[in-house]
């Protein structure tokens, strides 16, 4: 297969192929950004291999960074632009199903393209336009299945992180896992357990915000992998899981704090049991004040006034996405929106009366009579029972 027109991300880096290619070595486009070329995706990342050794690529190019010599990586800056190469390699056994304990460069790119995860990532474009194809990645894209490259039990022994991969490109792509990559996933889930969370989480959200993620997380509790993934052990339920799953052949979340709102805000634990489930999941500050913020409203949607949406107001849009997925009546959130666009402050910083105000005019000591009237006032403007004016607010002090 040729491809004609390339993407200008890819023609730029060309005369970084024909470079290398000049100098006597072989360079190729390689892995996710060929696929995406191929499916007419958006390209986000520009992976180059070559058979040069690191030690060669830095006396071809003036201007080069080692940022991953160890591993074979060189990047190559050019016109303002860093293009990441890497030496084709073979690699050894995975001791703790992570990393390679040994990796040695080759210059045969067929044995660099066969250590790869699945088919559809083992392509290789030359500067010409031709795709390599040494693993049937085509009929793979065709058929839309995602399967390993050679044995699917070597590969997730190698790196057990490719089995939240394969789910996370079936759901990304709409693609079904391929019967023996899916019969090694599920043989070899628990070794999950020994992947860090991070990893699994990147993953993970990728996932939920796939186009086929209802499928994709089906799939994954299918398989037996819901034990192994984050979390406290039995308190995600299947039952849970699934109704997740539902929710999500409506719409996909767009962003991490929907997505974590979504899978454990919504299912009804208590502060602390959610607060604990978050942080197994080792989330941001920020995602974790989020989910904590929506969580309670999602349990009973009727409780959702004035005031909740206020004292949340810079978590509604979280709560809004999160309630559509649900499937909540438009009617309640189209009532939320309402409520939010018509708040006449949105913190107590807004008011037009602040504390230093009392206490200049005698309307208030410091201390615990200040604290009470900012919180009347506050109140009382945003449940409309007062206009936000000084005025106003020290009428209803002096009341």
């Amino acid at each position: 297969m040729k491809l004609e027109l390339l993407p200008s991300e890819l023609t730029a880096a060309k005369p970084i192929l024909k470079q290398i290619n000049q100098a006597g070595f072989q360079a190729y486009f390689v892995g996710g950004c060929v696929r995406d070329i191929i499916l007419g995706k958006p390209i986000h990342d520009v992976d180059i291999a070559s058979s040069a050794y690191p030690e060669e690529i830095k006396k071809i190019f003036k201007k080069t960074v080692d940022t991953g010599i160890q591993h074979g990586t060189v990047m190559v800056l050019d016109h303002g632009e860093g293009y990441e190469i890497t030496t084709f390699r073979t690699e050894s056994t995975y001791t703790d199903f992570r990393r390679p304990d040994q990796v040695t460069f080759v210059r045969s790119l067929s044995e660099d393209l066969k250590r790869r995860d699945f088919t559809i990532n083992a392509f290789a474009l030359d500067e010409d336009g031709q795709v390599i194809d040494y693993f049937d990645g085509l009929n793979d894209l065709s058929n839309r299945q995602i399967r390993a490259v050679g044995l699917a039990k070597e590969r997730f022994t190698e790196d057990a992180l490719r089995m939240m991969r394969a789910l996370r490109f079936a759901a990304q792509l709409d693609f079904q896992i391929e019967g023996q990559t899916l019969a090694a996933l599920v043989e070899l889930g628990p070794n999950l357990a020994k992947i860090a969370v991070e990893r699994i989480r990147v993953e993970f959200e990728k996932m939920l915000q796939g186009q086929a993620a209802g499928v994709a997380l089906q799939v994954l509790v299918e398989a037996g992998l819901l034990p192994y993934l984050p979390g406290k052990t039995g308190l995600m339920t299947e039952a849970n899981v699934f109704k997740v799953a539902t929710q999500l052949e409506r719409k996909q979340p767009q962003s991490q704090q929907v997505v974590w709102a979504l899978y454990l805000g919504q299912q009804g634990f208590d502060g602390p049991t959610l607060q604990a489930q978050l942080r197994q999941w080792k989330l941001s500050k920020e995602v974790m004040q989020a989910v904590m913020a929506v969580g309670p409203l999602l349990a009973d949607v009727n409780q959702i006034d004035r005031w909740a949406i206020y004292e949340h107001n810079a978590h509604v849009e979280t709560l809004l996405e999160t309630l559509t997925i649900m499937g909540i009546d438009k009617g309640v959130t189209d009532n939320i929106q309402k409520n939010y666009d018509s708040l006449a402050i949105y913190s107590m910083k807004d008011l037009a009366l602040s504390g230093g105000d009392l206490i200049a005019a005698g309307l208030a000591k410091p201390g615990p009579d200040l604290g009470a009237a900012l919180k009347k006032m506050e109140r009382a403007v945003v449940l409309g029972q007062v206009n936000n004016t000084k005025e106003a607010l020290t009428t209803l002090v002096k009341e």
